[in-house]
């Protein structure tokens, strides 16, 4: 189960370099942000279908959406100065709080 976690893990820090080069590719008009977001997403669906071996499909997508959002944020607020509100932040943290509470109290987890 170890190994779906990393698995899991290179899938989301993949998927938000994807994310974040997104925006720098402007509409696939910029070489090289656009080869990162198709090896990105590439390798983070990859990632994702390796951990899917192991992990549950709604607890891997919810780890995955989470953190995902949460270091998406934090990546657009350090790349591109879009800091995010205080109410987006206190929604982020519900949603971080969410998955705390599925990954340490949901027997789906355990494996």
């Amino acid at each position: 189960m170890k190994i779906a976690y990393l698995y899991l893990a290179i899938a989301i820090v993949t998927e938000v370099i994807a994310t974040t080069a997104l925006k720098a590719s402007e509409q696939f008009t910029r070489p090289i942000p656009t080869v990162i977001v198709v090896l990105g997403y590439g390798t983070a669906f990859y990632m994702l279908s390796l951990a899917l071996r192991t992990l549950p499909v709604g607890i891997a997508y919810a780890i995955w959406a989470g953190l995902g959002i949460l270091l998406v944020a934090v990546a657009g607020a350090v790349v591109y100065r879009q800091v995010p509100d205080l109410p987006a932040m206190i929604g982020m943290a519900m949603i971080v709080g969410g998955v705390v509470v599925i990954h340490v109290f949901s027997e789906t987890v355990q494996g």
